[in-house]
C-alpha cells in the first residue's frame, strides 16, 4: 500500500465523547470559551490606557516629573501593544484557503511579536533615556498634587483591566486543571498573557513613579524621580522580553508539552491496527489549533479498508482527548525489519 497522509478538518469523522481522557493542557480547551473574550479583555485595557496616558502626559507637564512622563510614554507603547493584539486577534481568525491551507494561525504571533516590540521602544527605551537625563541633567520637582490624582486613578483603571485578564486565566486555567502561574508560563494564548504581564507592569510603575514623586517633594532633588524613570525603563524591557521570547517561540513551532505527547503516543498506540508509532510531531499552531503527524506502523495483515477505519478511529480517539487536536495526519510507514516487496 502506498504511503498516503490522512488528515481532516475539524467536525469530520465519528462521534466523539467530549468527556473521555485525562484533561488536557495549557491552552487546549475542552469546553472553550467565547471566541470573542480575548478580544473584549484588549479592548478593556486599551481603552484604559489610551485615557490614562493622555492623564500622565498632563500630570508629567504639569509637575515637571520624568517618572510621570515615562509612565505616559508606558501607557501609549502599551495602547499601541493592544492595538496590535487586536490585530492579531482578528486577522487570526480567517479560516484555511487554498494560499493557506494550514489557516492563519500564525499570523497571531507575528503581531503579538510586533507587540513586544512596541511595548520595548515605545515604552522602555523612552523611559530609561529620561530617566538617565533627569539624573545627568537634574530636574527641580513642581507641584505634585496633580500627579498623585492621577496616579490614583490610572492604578483604578489598570486594576479594572488587569483585573479582567486575571479572570479569564484564572478561569481557563481552573477548566484544564492546572496553576494559574503554570497556565501563564505555557499558554499559546500571547493575547491574554501579554494584558495580564502589561497590566501587571502598569501598577507597578504607578507605584514606582508615586515613589520618585514623594521622594523628590522630601528631599526637593529630582534624583528619585529619574531612578523611578530608569526603575519603569528596565521593568518595561523585562515584560518585552518574555513576551518576545513567548511569541517567538511559537512562530518558530513549539510541540506539545511532553506528557501530552506521551498521551498522544498511547491513544494512537491503543488503536488495534496500529502496532507502533514511529514518528511523532506536533505542532501549536494557536491557543485552540494543534497539528498532529505521525508515521505509523499498521499490522501487516491489515487490509485498505481496516487501514482507513483505523486513521479514522485514531483521529476520533485524539481529538476525544484533546478537542484542540484540529488537524491529523497518519502516514502508513514499514516498521523496523521489515522489508519492501
Amino acid at each position: 500500500m502506498d504511503h498516503a497522509a490522512h488528515g481532516r478538518e475539524p467536525g469530520s469523522g465519528r462521534d466523539r465523547n467530549p468527556d473521555a481522557g485525562a484533561p488536557p493542557g495549557p491552552g487546549l480547551d475542552a469546553d472553550p470559551p467565547p471566541p470573542d473574550e480575548s478580544i473584549g479583555t484588549v479592548l478593556i485595557a486599551a481603552a484604559a490606557n489610551l485615557g490614562i496616558a493622555a492623564a500622565k502626559a498632563v500630570g508629567g507637564a504639569v509637575s515637571g516629573s520624568s517618572a510621570m512622563l515615562s509612565e505616559a510614554a508606558h501607557s501609549v507603547a502599551d495602547t499601541v501593544t493592544e492595538l496590535l493584539l487586536l490585530t492579531a486577534l482578528t486577522r487570526s481568525r480567517k479560516p484555511a484557503d487554498e494560499d493557506h491551507p494550514l489557516g492563519y494561525g500564525g499570523e497571531r504571533y507575528v503581531w503579538a511579536l510586533l507587540a513586544s516590540v512596541a511595548t520595548f521602544v515605545g515604552g522602555a527605551v523612552f523611559a530609561v533615556y529620561d530617566g538617565v537625563h533627569t539624573l545627568t541633567h537634574g530636574e527641580r520637582p513642581g507641584d505634585p498634587l496633580l500627579s498623585y490624582v492621577i496616579l490614583a486613578l490610572a492604578f483604578l483603571l489598570e486594576g479594572a483591566s488587569l483585573l479582567k485578564g486575571v479572570r479569564q486565566a484564572a478561569g481557563e486555567a481552573s477548566r484544564f486543571r492546572v496553576p494559574l502561574r503554570h497556565y501563564m508560563r505555557h499558554t499559546p494564548d500571547t493575547a491574554v498573557k501579554a494584558v495580564v504581564m502589561e497590566d501587571s507592569a502598569a501598577l507597578v510603575g504607578l507605584v514606582l513613579a508615586a515613589g520618585g514623586l514623594l521622594g523628590g517633594q522630601l528631599t526637593g532633588s529630582g534624583v528619585w524621580d529619574g531612578i523611578a524613570s530608569v526603575c519603569i525603563g528596565l521593568l518595561l524591557v523585562y515584560v518585552a522580553w518574555v513576551l518576545g521570547r513567548s511569541n517567538a517561540q511559537l512562530l518558530i513551532g513549539r510541540p506539545l508539552p511532553r506528557p501530552m505527547r506521551e498521551t498522544v503516543r498511547a491513544e494512537l498506540r491503543a488503536v488495534p491496527e496500529i502496532v507502533d508509532v514511529l514518528e511523532l510531531v506536533t505542532l501549536v499552531q494557536g491557543p485552540r489549533e494543534v497539528l498532529v503527524a505521525a508515521k505509523i506502523d499498521f499490522r501487516d495483515l491489515s487490509t485498505a479498508a481496516q487501514i482507513e477505519w483505523a486513521c479514522e478511529d485514531a483521529e476520533a480517539r485524539l481529538r476525544a482527548r484533546f478537542p484542540a487536536i484540529r488537524r491529523v495526519f497518519l502516514d502508513p510507514t514499514p516498521g523496523a525489519g521489515q522489508h519492501g516487496r
